[in-house]
């Protein structure tokens, strides 16, 4: 899926200057496309029937014919049949994880992204005009370029693509965000704008009017986008492999930033605990990813890399139990769909399975021979068990043949135990029935325990029967959440609730190509470490000063390093340069804000379902730049025989996918710079 680029040589303040860059085609006829506009027909179907039902509720209250009551049952029956059916059709996509896996990848088992959440179109124009006008003096009409231009920008929004460039225009309108609320959402006069978002696993709508869940749902899409670049990767190369993980990790810590900064969000899968699950999930993934980053060299067959790669593969598999174990639990097991939570326990059973492979491998391949370091096997044999059975020690089993085979074989035989199992649980759910490529590397995996199980099996012999001790897990490199930079949109002196004074024009001069004062801080930059005597001060600048013009520039949003840029060639004669002062920082008061979520009585439902995107008649929006205090720019093969491999249902080599990720963008490199 590509972006759709307006070729009319339109310089996009955050690109290369020749195109406004979009997102991608909502008409392109892709398998992620067309998935997110069934969602999006999902959720419109959903929102109808609960306001069916949440009239049929009312009526049910206010009527005492008894006829009209048996009707109002009869149809709240009927309307609740079809949420159901609705459900389970979300549920399905959000089960449907193929669409989401690298087009070249099919020997891996499956991954699991996040869905986009939906929202409806958003108009500021007139608001924003009013706001204006009533506030700051200024005629919106100025504006309605830079206005249309955020309103192209949120629509982009909406169909990112599955790219760093989709994150990137993500990451691009939430840098934005801070700005609008400071400079148009009074705490003290309701702006009229209604924010309407999906949930992604019930569809059930959500409204407010200020921007914390339009602030949070950017946040949970970029963690979603993540996750689709994820899966995405081709895992059938180091550089992919490293892709992913850094992609889920981003993920995660993008998750937790959404969890810690926005705690009250009314739609459910941003609820703490949804919130929690999924920041498991994306860790585990993560893990899985490292575990096949070790593997995909080729094991050594040897007993340390053998011993290793069970502790790898015994870490990845309790990952995944935590994760199972909170997909089970009320009430998140009720939202979440069937396919997570059984895919979870697929793969707690799956390497587990492997982690006892890999150990009775070690031990049934080989012995302790005269030239092995005794000390150093015994060491690391003693740290896999926690405990071991009546009548072992790690020594023993080293020396003793019976010992070690007895042992070895508990393991296989927990091995096979552990396939079955994850085959068994394969089966139970439907949607994974449909990934054959899974179903045949848990086969694959099966067979080769069951085959290693018969080179040693000996029908005459007689030995009673030893259950394998547990493995504790172990990993060298531990997945973590890659937490976000701290991002601060540009500094709230320019805010609805902020007073400051008309622009005064300073005229600053070189002396001995000191300017006499410091900057500091992001856009707008402000003057700090005045020198009293220079000629600068004697103009009138003042410390705390902001520079909002240099020149015929404007400075406002200008970063530290083009502020460098502007005055480093300043000589005797000297520069113009405009400046303002904070006159009034009194702390916000709380916004009060309408919410609307599923059918809850007194909200502001009416105003939220009532409107309808396909009603609204297309506009054509200007998109021609002009300088402004508006400006939204921001800017497998053949192994040897020493070496093992994982089991997959494919061996057909693939291209590598390596771009790399884009950092969180922060809003200037630079905090302190000084012009002496």
């Amino acid at each position: 899926m590509t972006d759709t680029l307006l070729p009319n040589g339109i310089e996009d303040s955050g690109g290369d200057g020749k195109h406004f860059r979009k997102g991608c085609n909502p008409l392109a006829q892709t398998g992620r496309s067309k998935l997110q506009k069934q969602r999006a027909s999902l959720n419109q179907q959903i929102i109808k029937q609960m306001r069916m039902r949440a009239g049929a509720e009312n009526l049910l209250k206010a009527t005492n014919n008894n006829k009209v009551k048996e009707m109002v049952v009869l149809e709240l029956s009927y309307v609740n049949s079809n949420l159901q059916l609705l459900m389970g059709q979300l549920e399905g996509l959000n089960s449907s994880v193929d669409v989401y896996q690298s087009a070249e990848e099919t020997t891996n088992i499956p991954l699991i992204a996040l869905g986009l959440k939906e929202t409806k179109e958003v108009d500021f124009s007139a608001p924003f005009k009013d706001f204006l006008l009533e506030h700051y003096n200024e005629d919106g009409r100025t504006f309605e370029d830079e206005i249309a231009d955020l309103m192209d920008l949120r629509q982009a929004c909406r169909t990112p693509s599955r790219n760093e460039t989709g994150v990137e225009l993500l990451a691009k309108y939430y840098s934005h965000l801070p700005l609008i609320e400071n400079r148009f959402f009074s705490p003290t006069r309701p702006t009229g704008i209604f924010f309407t978002w999906y949930d992604s696993f019930t569809g059930v709508p959500v409204c407010q009017q200020n921007l914390s869940l339009e602030k949070a749902s950017v946040v949970f899409n970029m963690a979603a986008l993540y996750s689709q670049i994820g899966t995405r990767s081709d895992r059938q190369t180091i550089a992919g492999l490293q892709e992913a993980i850094s992609s889920f990790q981003r993920a995660a810590g993008m998750l937790s930033h959404l969890k810690a900064t926005f705690t009250h969000t009314p739609s459910y899968d941003m609820s703490p605990a949804m919130v929690s699950m999924l920041i498991q999930l994306m860790i585990a993934q993560a893990q899985e990813c490292l575990f096949e980053k070790n593997a995909l060299p080729g094991v050594l067959n040897q007993f340390t890399s053998l011993i290793k790669m069970a502790q790898e593969a015994a870490k990845v598999s309790e990952i995944y139990d935590q994760v199972h174990q909170f997909m089970v639990q009320t009430p998140i097991k009720d939202n979440v769909p069937l396919f997570w939570s059984t895919m979870s326990q697929v793969k707690t059973n799956h390497y587990q399975a492997m982690a006892h492979h890999f150990l009775a491998s070690a031990l049934l391949d080989h012995e302790l021979g005269p030239n092995d370091d005794e000390d150093q096997q015994e060491k690391t044999l003693s740290q896999v068990y926690d405990q071991l059975p009546e009548g072992f020690s790690s020594l023993g089993i080293l020396k003793n043949k019976d010992e070690r085979e007895r042992i070895g074989k508990a393991h296989i035989r927990r091995a096979i135990s552990g396939h079955e199992e994850a085959l068994r649980n394969y089966s139970l759910c439907q949607h994974l029935e449909k990934l054959e490529a899974l179903q045949e590397i848990l086969k694959a995996s099966h067979r080769r325990s069951l085959d290693k199980y018969s080179d040693y099996d000996n029908e005459e012999e007689f030995v009673d029967y030893v259950e394998a001790p547990d493995i504790i897990s172990k990993t060298e490199h531990k997945a973590e959440m890659e937490l976000p930079a701290a991002t601060k949109g540009p500094l709230s002196v320019f805010s609805a609730k902020q007073k400051w004074t008309a622009p005064r024009k300073i005229r600053v001069c070189a002396e001995d190509r000191d300017l006499g004062f410091t900057l500091k801080g992001e856009a707008p930059v402000q003057v700090v470490s005045l020198d009293p005597l220079c000629r600068a001060a004697s103009n009138g600048l003042k410390e705390g000063d902001y520079i909002v013009a240099v020149g015929d520039n404007d400075t406002k949003w200008m970063a530290v390093s083009d502020m460098i840029r502007l005055l480093k060639d300043v000589d005797e004669e000297g520069i113009e340069i405009q400046v303002v002062s904070v006159i009034d920082n009194s702390p916000p008061m709380p916004t009060k804000s309408a919410t609307f979520s599923g059918n809850l009585p007194k909200t502001y439902s009416m105003i939220c379902l009532a409107h309808n995107d396909e009603d609204k008649p297309s506009k054509n929006r200007k998109v021609m730049k002009k300088s402004s205090f508006l400006s939204w720019g921001l800017k497998n093969k053949m192994k040897s025989a020493s070496t093992l491999s994982l089991p997959t249902d494919d061996h057909s080599g693939a291209l590598s996918w390596n771009k790399p990720i884009p950092t969180f963008p922060t809003s200037s490199a630079y905090n302190n710079n000084n012009f002496h």
